[in-house]
């Protein structure tokens, strides 16, 4: 067994906690907590999210519990920067679904899940050519996922769209869990991609960022 106190001790470098609406993913559109981690070692083209790549403030486990808990709600999503790249953040979603949370995680998909405690909902992104870091996807991931997670696909033009077509049959991505087709923001026309999956009869979900339709375009929530 851990020892509770020292996984409640243990500190991770924290950029936000904040409460919003759950912009993509199963659970869009419901009231969550969100642990932004500070770090990432890709840099996406499309990236929103470049305030936490440094700085953040260093955090226990045991005082990210503390604030989670003020805003009452049962949804937590761990996010960033690449949460993963911080090795104790897989005692800290362990720590989530032990306090009883849903808990999510987002992640590149460029760095381990090996680790990640069966409970929790992984959302992991197959990036695309034109993210411009399609070459760090880590593969082997996939083994490593159940019914209840999802891949996400970023799609910025044609050229992704067919890459991710591929992608599904290559890997049998329908068979294993939840697929997720988004219009990269600013870069792709929503309706010519909504086409494109209904023409083609793809067994996937169609999102949109449902936080910078609210919120705006700079909005990472």
């Amino acid at each position: 067994m851990p020892d509770t106190q020292q996984t409640t001790d243990t500190r991770l470098r924290i950029t936000e906690i904040f409460y919003s609406l759950q912009g993509e993913s199963r659970t869009a559109g419901i009231p969550t907590v969100f642990i932004r981690l500070t770090g990432c070692p890709l840099r996406c083209g499309y990236c929103d999210t470049e305030y936490a790549f440094h700085g953040g403030q260093w955090m226990t486990v045991a005082a990210v519990l503390e604030q989670v808990a003020k805003h009452q709600t049962r949804y937590v999503t761990v996010t960033g920067g690449e949460p993963l790249a911080q090795k104790t953040c897989i005692a800290l979603l362990t720590s989530l679904c032990e306090a009883g949370y849903e808990v999510s995680l987002e992640t590149s998909g460029a760095l381990t899940i090996a680790d990640v405690d069966r409970r929790v909902v992984k959302v992991m992104d197959l990036k695309t050519p034109g993210s411009g870091e399609v070459a760090r996807n880590c593969y082997d991931n996939i083994q490593f996922l159940h019914s209840q997670d999802q891949v996400k696909f970023v799609i910025c033009d044609r050229q992704d769209y067919d890459w991710a077509k591929q992608q599904l049959v290559l890997h049998q991505l329908a068979g294993k869990c939840e697929i997720l087709f988004s219009p990269s923001y600013g870069q792709m026309q929503p309706v010519e991609l909504a086409q494109w999956i209904l023409d083609d009869h793809l067994p996937v979900r169609f999102q949109l960022q449902l936080h910078k339709l609210l919120w705006g375009e700079e909005s990472g929530r």
